[in-house]
């Protein structure tokens, strides 16, 4: 192994293993509901599952601020422009505490209006709103925290993420147990439990960073005085980089749940089985997430630097990095299959549809590595911020939902056909995304 590779991995494990971890532990967290209340029953499990997908959409909107405005931070962190950094901080912090705050009041007064739109279910819908009316008093201190860690990460402050998500990890762990299952004389409140687990768990991580910006963080502490500043010209860049990003996350997470709401309705077995797959999913994904953050921080330093083959370089070897990962991801799947089947309280039919998805899955992880690397690392390190919302109108609302749509409710396709259609976008777009790869019209400096 020569030198260069040698730095290469060594400043890439810096931030990939990080970042893995965070992703691990927030997947472990949000999985957590769905593994616990699979051992009360199946009803329980699916109603907070399709409950889940009101904040898994709220995630995706702030995932959509907190990456259209690392865009700009990790450029202006490569020229070491605090000030503007301290505009792009303000502006992210506003808006994801105006979108968490309509999640939260949604979910609060209209559960029931949010749970048809996945299943139409009595019994799941009544699970979900006492999921939902609980749950939601966790999504602002969720918006809070994510676009501070996110701001963090991308001026390469991993570690608090770490250490913070960690500790809400062990507290909702430790809130589940008692809340859902009733120990030592504690009631048993199944969904509500696990809702109540959730919110603990995110305002515990709230105190983790208000102690680690207060007394630890000397780099850039936040200030009110971020929400209330003005600066007209990085406004319109964010703006320009962000609301690709945020109508892109919008519409894939969008898609999710339509993906969703098209198996909720070919029943229960269905619902549960995906519910399990898509904790899979996010398991398998843990390290090629973890690549498309370091590739984004990493690419987008170099070019607020001016170093432009540099870039180059970097884009060269994390798109073979996400190649691995890739691989990695599958194998996890295929681990995971018999020990989920093994732990998981589930009907024969519930069984058998999550042995075929988890199939499925297993190579539909291998394109999602590969594309998150290009969409969400390379491409938008460079501000090519519009080519990812061309990528999932196209392949994934042209392509996978409309023709699984058809394929259910047209032709009344068996449940594996559905799923396979459901599932080929990220296999179709794998081509595409290296076009534009070699095309480098994603490498362009977009500071001032």
């Amino acid at each position: 192994m020569n030198k260069e590779r040698k730095e290469f991995l060594k400043s890439a494990a810096l931030l990939v293993v990080p970042v893995a971890m965070q992703n691990l532990i927030t997947t472990a967290i949000n999985s957590l509901d769905v593994i616990m209340l699979g051992r009360v029953n199946e009803i329980v499990l699916a109603g907070a599952s399709l409950g889940n997908q009101v904040y898994f959409n709220m995630s995706l909107f702030l995932f959509g601020i907190t990456s259209g405005a690392a865009v700009l931070i990790a450029q202006y962190w490569g020229k070491k422009d605090l000030d503007s950094i301290k505009a792009i901080f303000g502006l992210g912090m506003k808006l994801g505490i105006a979108v968490s705050s309509l999640f939260a009041l949604s979910a609060f007064f209209i559960p029931e209006l949010l749970m048809r739109i996945f299943t139409d279910d009595t019994e799941i819908i009544r699970q979900g709103e006492i999921y939902l009316r609980i749950v939601c008093f966790s999504y602002p201190f969720t918006a809070v925290n994510m676009i501070y860690l996110n701001t963090m990460r991308s001026m390469e402050k991993v570690k608090i993420a770490t250490l913070a998500y960690s500790i809400s990890f062990f507290v909702n762990l430790i809130a589940n147990g008692v809340l859902i299952f009733g120990p030592l004389g504690f009631p048993a409140l199944g969904a509500a439990g696990a809702a109540w687990g959730t919110v603990i768990a995110r305002f515990s991580e709230s105190l983790v960073i208000l102690f680690y910006d207060r007394k630890i963080n000397r780099t850039l502490k936040f200030s009110i005085k971020f929400l209330v500043s003005k600066n007209g010209l990085l406004t319109r860049d964010f703006w320009k980089y962000a609301l690709p990003v945020i109508i892109n996350e919008l519409s894939w997470g969008t898609g999710i749940s339509m993906i969703t709401g098209i198996l909720g309705r070919l029943g229960s077995s269905v619902v549960a089985a995906n519910a399990v797959a898509q904790v899979a999913r996010q398991l398998s994904m843990i390290i090629g997430f973890g690549v498309a953050a370091a590739a984004a921080i990493e690419i987008g330093k170099k070019i607020g630097e001016g170093n432009r083959e540099g870039a180059k370089d970097l884009g060269r070897r994390y798109a073979v990095l996400s190649v691995i990962t890739g691989f990695i991801g599958a194998a996890v799947i295929l681990i995971a299959l018999p020990v989920m089947l093994k732990f998981l309280v589930l009907t024969p039919d519930a069984a058998k549809y999550l042995k075929m998805m988890m199939l499925v899955m297993s190579y539909f992880v291998i394109g999602q590595s590969i594309n998150s690397c290009f969409v969400v690392g390379i491409f938008r390190a460079g501000g090519d911020t519009r080519f990812g919302l061309f990528f999932d109108l196209t392949f994934m609302w042209g392509i996978a939902i409309l023709g699984g749509w058809i394929a259910a409710f047209v032709f009344h396709a068996p449940v594996t056909v559905v799923y396979m259609i459901l599932l080929s976008d990220e296999v179709l777009k794998m081509p595409v995304a290296y076009g534009r790869y070699k095309s480098y019209k994603w490498l362009k400096n977009v500071t001032r």
